[in-house]
């Protein structure tokens, strides 16, 4: 821990005084980026004998307010002070060298102006959590209170005394003495007696990972010096044997743990303590890396000829477009063309990032790609530890790294020399980040970043999205086509069950369909697996009474419950908020409550009683929270130790299993139904790219689509794999109806505890946006779900058609919503702009 404390105003005093004395050309100020959501940076002076320490992209601690200190960042060096403000001196450079590079300065200007965000919060969000210093509000006793402990109410008396014997306390430690939530009131009263101290200090989270070594004491490297060390320690057989074992792991490696030693040498620590008394050996602290590399070699790379085919046309695209779009079927080997793309980067000494939705595909790619790249390759996501992410930014800094692995927050990393950017699954949603601010989308930012180091981007997927596939027919984009699979397997049979016919002849057996159930028993019978997907987590989406229809309902937001038998609880999958689950109604008090829907686990439990010998995975948010526990079920599923997988979409998501034959989509009149223009876009996706999973290695896969709506034409598409139909028919529908590709949308979103507020708050924005957009203003209005943890929210949509000048019209939004926000009656409206909205 490395405490800074604010510069005493004696220090600046000090300083400030030295100034005329001082040449007026080494007078420095330096414009600092502050993790705030303030469109601007801060202007700091440079005490003189810092001067030599400055350049942009190192981190400074700075005071900003009257107490606080902050982590900033440099972004440019001057010698123009303020002119409305007299500039505060930096507290310290954190930094021997810039840890973001001018490149991550401008993508992060970027994108603070295309996604009407702040630079601030884009820096709060690039930087892993152990490279900020936080600022912690510490209480410390007043050496010069006079008075007497024992006349303080009994809530102050015990605080003073705690502080008397621990010399200093936090807040939270404040809370758990009294056992009380709220302190600060008890904490003024201690401030104004002059009992207590607020001591303002950072703290640096990041401690490097270290392990115990041995080394030889000093001045014994030479020969004969151990010769005598044998002649020494001949009396003592175990210290021997414990000086002989480290001179033979020393030759293997450089530095010796000391755990491998003792155990090596079937002994204590005391005998190495023995060994250290002598001045023989000595034990060290070594650094080491929490993340785990391993040089694998590497493998050679054979293409099929059309992927050959499809290889050459990419790098033809790439002479005169930067990006290209490459639409592979399911299972044609599109990672072995990111492969070859990325070494021919790697050729030229630059490097390569291969981005992937979510994490539960880097888990299979991990162990592929390190088959290629062995430890030149890192990995990057959000289940690492804020060390293990430190640590892969340091190494990238480092440039111990040539390829990156990873999901959105990967572009934030310290690239130097992008050669190429991969983006997988370029379809998919969850590129979008939602909460919190930057609400960026990673597909797009990744495609500025790449032309910030005149890099070429190839977008990869089997069901490509409306607005790369409108790029493409614009000539934007350049583009390639595979529709032959790697294994030369058929595409899989898709069939459709109709579960209106199923029910009126009563062949329903739960939640399956006859033709499900007989397609599972045959796939299982012949030992291959089966994979079901059902787009909704937990047992039962709501509980109903069957008298009087109580719904319960979450209690912070507009949304039912959903029960988790696992648990026993109902659960809000919006904000958290869990209950028992009822006995009798609420409302009616008939104890005739039935569960409504079905979820996975609802699924899985059901399964145990069809397919009562079935070794059975269910894989969705419950089940992967921990660390390791997507990467093990994908590893049990993948070797053959279960037999059905049950999932949300985790299961779509280019996962790669050899066996699967079967393919069940459970319920996709839910998909249809969603209130969202862009349903039916992501329906096909969704089914087409579960479907992708069955048949990929011996035989061809069938899928069983179980629906209401048979005649329903995107199945129709879905079963001929007719995308270009499917696209036409949907883009025509969104020209008319002024829907992207064709038209730009930016949604504002107004929230607050009081729905009246919210309503006044939304017309008035709504009005003053109209005074300059007119007819492109849509709303307000409630969302499907209005309030969620304890907050209304209603929405503005504009609509921009292509030709208009989005970037004019972000500056008004801005103006606007800041404008708005600085009335008092409004202040307290928390109002966001999401731009591109998915």
């Amino acid at each position: 821990m490395i405490n800074f404390e604010p510069m005493p105003p004696s220090r600046q005093s000090q300083l400030q005084l030295q100034d005329p004395e001082q040449d007026d050309r080494n007078t420095f100020f330096v414009n600092v980026l502050l993790p705030f959501a303030l469109r601007k940076t801060f202007t700091y002076r440079v005490p003189y004998e810092m001067n030599n320490q400055l350049s942009p992209g190192r981190r400074v601690v700075v005071q900003f307010g009257k107490k606080k200190l902050f982590t900033g960042l440099i972004v440019a060096i001057h010698q123009i002070p303020p002119v409305d403000y007299t500039a505060k001196y930096l507290i310290t450079i954190l930094d021997n060298s810039p840890i973001v590079n001018d490149r991550q300065i401008a993508f992060w200007q970027w994108m603070a102006s295309y996604y009407c965000t702040t630079a601030g919060e884009i820096m709060s969000a690039a930087l892993p959590a152990n490279m900020k210093l936080a600022s912690e509000t510490r209480i410390i006793p007043d050496e010069t209170y006079e008075g007497d402990y024992a006349e303080l109410p009994d809530k102050e008396y015990f605080v003073a005394e705690a502080l008397e014997k621990e010399k200093e306390l936090t807040i939270s430690q404040i809370s758990e003495i009294l056992d009380q939530k709220s302190v600060m009131h008890i904490i003024k009263r201690l401030l104004d007696e002059g009992v207590v101290q607020i001591k303002e200090q950072l703290i640096r989270t990041y401690k490097p990972k270290t392990v115990s070594c041995v080394r030889l004491a000093p001045g014994l490297e030479a020969a004969e010096k151990q010769k005598k060390v044998f002649a020494e320690l001949e009396k003592a057989p175990k210290q021997l044997e414990v000086f002989m074992n480290f001179l033979v792991l020393k030759q293997k490696k450089k530095h010796v743990e000391q755990k491998v030693l003792l155990k090596n040498s079937n002994t204590t620590s005391s005998t190495l303590n023995a060994l250290s008394g002598k001045g023989i050996l000595e034990v060290y602290p070594h650094q080491v890396g929490r993340v785990l590399d391993v040089d694998v070699e590497q493998h050679h790379l054979e293409l099929a000829p059309f992927q050959e085919t499809s290889l050459l046309e990419i790098k033809a695209a790439y002479r005169e477009k930067q990006v290209v779009l490459l639409k592979g079927v399911t299972g044609s080997g599109k990672t072995h063309i990111y492969v070859k793309l990325i070494r021919e980067a790697i050729a030229q000494g630059k490097q390569a990032m291969y981005i992937v939705p979510e994490i539960a595909l880097t888990t299979q790619l991990i162990t592929r790609l390190k088959s290629f790249f062995g430890k030149r390759i890192g990995i990057y996501h959000s289940k690492f530890s804020d060390n293990e992410r430190v640590e892969i930014w340091m190494k990238l800094l480092k440039k111990e790294y040539d390829v990156v692995l990873g999901v959105r927050s990967a572009l934030f990393l310290p690239f130097s020399n992008l050669g190429i950017v991969v983006v997988d699954e370029e379809h998919e949603n969850t590129y979008k980040q939602h909460e919190p601010s930057p609400r960026y989308h990673a597909r797009d930012s990744a495609i500025y970043l790449a032309s910030l180091h005149q890099a070429k981007c190839l977008l990869g997927t089997a069901t490509p999205s409306f607005e790369s596939y409108h790029n493409v027919k614009m000539k934007k984009y350049g583009f390639s086509e595979i529709n032959a699979r790697f294994t030369a397997i058929e595409a899989p049979e898709i069939v459709l069950a109709d579960l209106k016919q199923e029910k009126q002849r009563g062949t329903m057996k739960s939640h399956f369909s006859s033709l499900l159930l007989r397609e599972m028993r045959t796939v299982l019978e012949q030992k291959e697996q089966v994979i079901l997907f059902q787009n909704r987590r937990g047992y039962s989406p709501y509980l109903e009474c069957q008298t009087c229809g109580w719904v319960p309902q979450c209690r912070n937001c507009d949304i039912s419950l959903t029960y988790h038998k696992a648990i026993k609880q109902l659960r809000c999958h919006y904000c958290g908020h869990y209950q028992p689950v009822p006995v009798k109604c609420k409302a009616c008090g008939n104890p005739s409550i039935m569960m409504k829907g079905f979820g996975t686990e609802k699924l899985e439990d059901e399964l145990e009683i069809y397919f009562p010998d079935a070794r059975i995975l269910r894989m969705d948010q419950d089940t992967t929270r921990r660390k390791n526990a997507l990467h093990r079920i994908i590893s049990r599923f993948e070797s053959g130790d279960a037999d059905i997988l049950v999932g949300t979409q985790m299961v779509t998501k280019g996962l790669d299993f050899k066996n699967v034959r079967l393919v069940g989509i459970m319920s996709a009149d839910q998909m249809l139904s969603y209130p969202d223009f862009r349903a039916y876009e992501r329906s096909f996706q969704l089914m087409a790219q579960v479907s992708g999973r069955a048949g990929r290695r011996k035989k061809r896969g069938k899928v069983v689509v179980q629906t209401f709506q048979t005649e329903h034409p995107i199945f129709q598409y879905l079963i001929k794999n007719d995308f270009e139909g499917f696209y036409q028919q949907q883009a025509a529908e969104r020209n008319m109806y002024h829907y992207p590709p064709y038209f730009r949308l930016i949604k504002i979103v107004v929230k607050e505890t009081d729905i009246e507020i919210v309503k006044t708050g939304s017309e008035e924005l709504a009005r003053r946006l109209r005074k300059h957009f007119a007819h492109e203003v849509l709303g307000p209005e409630f969302p499907p779900v209005a309030r969620i943890r304890n907050k209304y929210q209603m929405n503005i949509l504009l609509k921009f058609p292509k030709s208009t000048s989005v970037a004019k019209a972000k500056e008004t939004i801005i103006h606007e919503t800041d404008a708005f926000k600085n009335e008092k009656k409004f202040s307290k409206l928390h109002v966001i702009i999401d731009v591109d909205p998915v």
